[in-house]
């Protein structure tokens, strides 16, 4: 089993399903524009990456579909709504780039990773081509021959 370095960022939730149904080829960090409720919750561990997806629209980046479940001590005033539509925080040339990769046929982005840097909400998003059925066939082989390999040198 492999240890985290001490200096790795706290995860809150992952996207397993990304990496089973794509290849990511390039990695970027943005910021989420968060609600004081889900920034509760992000605290408590209530998110889920595996329904969600990111879009961009008029030169902005925007995450559907992330569940973020809010705490039942939530504000009285405030109606939480889980799977809100939540703005990304990019630079200008990170969105110019990533609207010329999705352009391109067959490009995705995909949230791969929720976390926490230095007290903000942080999520990692991947540039994203999709697995047809034998790639994933082929992944899933090498997999086990890796695992079988490793148990044959034990022995």
């Amino acid at each position: 089993m492999s240890k985290k370095p001490a200096n790795a960022p706290a995860s809150i939730a992952g996207n397993k399903k990304a990496f089973h149904d794509y290849f990511i080829e390039e990695r970027l960090e943005a910021g989420l524009s968060l609600e004081g409720w889900e920034v509760k919750a992000l605290r408590d561990g209530r998110a889920q990456l595996k329904e969600a997806y990111v879009l961009l629209k008029d030169g902005e980046a925007w995450l559907f579909g992330c569940h973020i479940t809010p705490l039942l001590s939530a504000s009285t005033h405030v109606r939480p709504d889980p799977t809100r539509t939540r703005k990304l925080l990019l630079h200008r040339e990170q969105i110019a780039k990533l609207v010329v990769a999705v352009d391109r046929k067959g490009y995705t982005l995909m949230p791969l990773n929720l976390y926490w840097k230095r007290g903000r909400a942080k999520l990692e998003i991947g540039l994203a081509k999709g697995k047809k059925d034998y790639d994933k066939r082929a992944v899933d082989k090498e997999r086990d021959w890796e695992r079988d390999k490793a148990r044959l040198m034990r022995h």
